[in-house]
């Protein structure tokens, strides 16, 4: 396959999103340089490639997905809209009406790591939901620096996968901007990054690549359980080292948990600045907030212009929190949506409608649930077992302060994303450009 010399031929954005279709299709070369993986994996620590790979073999596609220009500029734009909505008295009001008290505490900074994921369907783009502490950021980044030129189209479009900015850099630049939006110009001595059983997780190697993107930047960090925090002399301690800021990575967004009370008193207390934080998870990552966003009157009525309209409308699938009594009619056409709990992540109890039995449709019912358009995701086809095999794929966008800093891929097969397909895993993303640039 050689399709570079035929480049020069694509000059709109239809010719490029049918040219990244069909790479996705046609190049079954493998792109991921496993000796440059351990490389960069082994500048942590001797034996860090086998801790990361041994345990979690189907973390890293060994190839990457190729994604048109359009698309992309589609998934910033659709981002772009949502937080200018967002920042809008009347939407906060809105969204926090049914969130937990903790969200309504007021802060100055942002929360890092918003997740925009999208499926890319028939209409281009559709955004599934927004996480807040979305994992996989800093995976990518040595991941993109993992990437070989394994043919004539990725060597072709694989400098622009490494042009700009360094991911790590502007992660960096995140927890600074974080810091100084809340403490001004104090500086920035100790970190710690709070998960549950840290080591446990299945993304604890990112923890270990985080702990040393800040101490190389001579910033003390330590990973920990919240259970090892201590709040005295009103501050937040890790053993002796008084904690600056908590990086979040728990799923327990409005810190309910009896394991918790101490973050969360220290949160109350501005003893510590935690990022993301529970108003973060409440204005962006409550699945409910997508029907807002997709209910096009209100947003009018708010006085939203009718371009962003535009953009949310065809951003994202349309959604709708679930009413007991139309139950009937989300039985009836349960085969064209997706089923998903307002304050879910992970893909934990979200529900395809046709492969519902009614005993669990009853306790969507029952429960507080979204129904959205389902919007099957697209496919990049890889040699697996000397077998090619289709493999779903959505797309992460990392965003901070409305700036998309990162795009990657998740491969998987089943129902949702599980880091447990053959082949599948974190994949790079390479732009295919819809004008002569070259």
């Amino acid at each position: 396959m050689n399709m570079s010399s035929k480049y020069h031929d694509y000059h709109d954005y239809h010719d490029c999103i049918e040219r990244a279709e069909r790479l996705n299709i046609d190049c079954q070369c493998v792109s991921l340089d496993r000796e440059q993986l351990r490389t960069e994996l082994e500048k942590i620590s001797p034996g860090f490639y086998a801790e990361v790979i041994e345990g979690r073999p189907h973390l890293f596609a060994a190839s990457l997905v190729f994604v048109s220009e359009a698309h992309v500029q589609a998934m910033t734009a659709t981002v772009a809209a949502i937080e200018r909505v967002v920042n809008m008295p009347a939407y906060q009001s809105r969204v926090l009406e049914y969130a937990p008290l903790i969200a309504h505490r007021q802060n100055a900074t942002r929360g890092v790591f918003l997740g925009y994921d999208f499926h890319l369907g028939e209409a281009g783009p559709q955004l599934i939901e927004i996480n807040t502490n979305a994992g996989g950021g800093m995976l990518n980044a040595v991941l993109e620096r993992a990437q070989q030129r394994c043919c004539d189209d990725v060597e072709l479009l694989l400098p622009g996968l490494l042009e700009g900015d360094t991911p790590e850099h502007m992660f960096l630049a995140m927890f600074r901007a974080e810091w100084r939006a809340a403490r001004g110009g104090a500086p920035l001595r100790n970190v710690a990054i709070v998960d549950d059983d840290p080591a446990a997780q299945y993304l604890y190697p990112e923890f270990v690549l985080f702990k040393r993107l800040f101490e190389h930047h001579g910033i003390s960090a330590a990973i920990c359980d919240p259970r090892e925090l201590e709040l005295r002399h009103g501050a937040l301690w890790h053993g002796e080292t008084q904690i600056d800021l908590v990086y979040n990575r728990l799923t327990d967004f409005a810190l309910e948990e009896s394991a918790h009370e101490v973050l969360r008193a220290a949160y109350c207390a501005d003893a510590v600045l935690v990022t993301p934080h529970p108003r973060a998870h409440a204005l962006y990552a409550d699945k409910r907030n997508l029907s807002v966003l997709c209910d096009d009157a209100q947003l009018a009525a708010w006085g939203v212009d009718e371009p962003t309209r535009q953009v949310l409308a065809a951003g994202i699938p349309n959604t709708e929190q679930v009413d007991a009594a139309r139950a009937d009619e989300y039985w009836a056409r349960r085969k064209q949506l997706f089923f998903k709990p307002a304050a879910g992540y992970g893909s934990k109890a979200a529900y395809r409608g046709d492969k519902l039995t009614r005993r669990v449709f009853d306790e969507i019912i029952s429960g507080d649930y979204i129904a959205q358009a389902l919007v099957p995701p697209s496919l990049r086809h890889l040699a697996v077992a000397g077998e090619t095999v289709p493999l779903k794929l959505d797309l992460r966008n990392y965003v901070y302060d409305g700036s998309v800093q990162l795009v990657a891929a998740r491969l998987y097969q089943g129902q949702t994303t599980n880091f447990r397909t053959p082949g599948g895993g974190f994949a790079p993303v390479l732009e295919v450009l819809c004008k002569d640039r070259l």
